[in-house]
């Protein structure tokens, strides 16, 4: 069996970890966005809930959990679209024609920047989570170890195929810009209506009726379900709203991400099988 995209892989983490300034800005700009908008926000969304009457064996949770998840999945969104941009640094200084000239499949390209995407993915959801219990988010709530340990695998399983689906499609873009201003540009235009057209820090309740249509073919919206599922649970009532997420529900989320990623892949390998830097 080939093992080239192995190579790919440990390539961009290690630049990764030797871009320090990167590394920790990476590290510490969800967490202040949780801490300051979280703090900001959670006080006036949650007297929504002021009055409610929670039934006996509901949960309550806070805005400040209920934009937790939320804040994993928006990190995830930016990290994942703009993994890409090594690729197109590569054809900047040539590497990318090495690449496509040497023996490697090019589909061990994509699958390298792909896999070092979701490791980045990962520490970075491992950060917020363990950085919004310090701050008082109440994530798995009443939770046995063995429960927490199984949620935060759940957790890691959305994120990194949500990571791959968007890493592909962000490789398959890269592969076809020229410059970073392109790009940026590009992924800008992607992220307004993903980010704006998702449950991630508002419900999607009071949403127009094509919002909410659109937000149902939203791929951060399943991830968000998938992430409030293992993280805050299955039946929960947050900022005026009851949830209830049941296990057909994740599992329809979880589907859709993983037909989302395949496409992705389809399409930035067809990109790359064309693909000729001069």
């Amino acid at each position: 069996m080939s093992y080239e995209f192995a190579t790919i892989y440990w390539r961009d983490m290690l630049r990764f970890v030797r871009f320090r300034i990167a590394l920790v800005a990476s590290l510490i700009q969800p967490a202040l966005w949780m801490a300051l908008y979280g703090a900001a926000m959670s006080s006036n969304f949650s007297r929504l809930s002021t009055g409610m009457t929670v039934p006996d064996g509901g949960v309550a949770v806070s805005y400040l959990t209920f934009m937790g998840a939320g804040v994993i999945a928006l990190t995830t969104l930016f990290t994942s679209l703009f993994g890409g941009i090594t690729l197109l640094f590569d054809k900047n200084w040539g590497l990318m024609r090495e690449l496509l000239a040497s023996p490697m499949p090019r589909n061990h390209i994509i699958i390298g920047i792909g896999l070092s995407g979701v490791t980045k993915s990962f520490i970075q959801s491992m950060v917020i989570m363990a950085f919004g219990l310090v701050i008082g988010v109440r994530f798995f709530p009443g939770y046995s170890l063995l429960q927490t340990a199984g949620a935060v695998f759940g957790i890691l399983l959305f994120v990194g195929i949500f990571s791959l689906g968007f890493l592909f499609l962000s490789s398959a873009i890269s592969m076809t810009m020229e410059t970073p201003e392109g790009l940026q540009a590009v992924i800008t235009l992607l992220t307004l209506p993903l980010f704006f057209a998702s449950n991630a820090l508002y419900p999607i309740d009071a949403f127009p009726g094509f919002v909410r249509i659109i937000s149902q073919f939203n791929p951060l919206t399943h991830l968000v379900n998938g992430v409030r599922y293992f993280a805050i649970g299955s039946d929960f009532y947050a900022i005026g709203i009851h949830y209830v997420y049941g296990m057909n529900d994740v599992l329809i989320s979880l589907l859709a991400l993983v037909i989302f990623a395949l496409a992705m892949f389809l399409v930035a390998w067809r990109v790359f099988k064309k693909a000729v830097v001069t």
